[in-house]
């Protein structure tokens, strides 16, 4: 029994697995995209876009970055919460992400204790405010 889905947003493939191989063991089902727009692509073309309960998305990408993915998934899917996991943290990036309505922020690399712990958090506090 799966504990949800979980979109994993991120241009480096070895971050994109080890995040899968973390919270699949967590016991989450894991997709990928390695973009920001394979991730619209891949949230879009689900028949029920809701059936992704979590958003990890880096910020930094091509292409469509992580920036403008997080304000589309804001914008289209506000009840979906958002987690920015980045290798370049910085200050006033993560206050604007946090206006945005993210729910964490948190830096690469990341221990899979921290990361199953934020998602778990997450998750629990989406399931009990309900959609917003």
């Amino acid at each position: 029994m799966s504990l949800g889905r979980i979109l994993v947003v991120d241009d480096e493939a070895d971050v994109r697995k080890s995040v899968r191989l973390t919270l699949t063991k967590a016991g989450y089902d894991v997709v990928e995209a390695e973009d920001g727009d394979k991730a619209i692509k891949q949230i879009r073309s689900d028949d029920n876009p809701f059936k992704v309960g979590l958003i990890i998305c880096d910020i930094h990408m091509p292409k469509v970055n992580g920036l403008e993915a997080i304000a589309y998934f804001r914008q289209e899917f506000p009840s979906v919460p958002v987690i920015v996991l980045t290798g370049e943290p910085e200050l006033a990036g993560a206050t604007h992400l946090f206006k945005q309505g993210i729910v964490d922020y948190l830096a690469k690399p990341i221990s899979p204790e921290k990361l199953t712990q934020a998602v778990k958090k997450a998750v629990r506090d989406h399931v009990f405010k309900g959609p917003s």
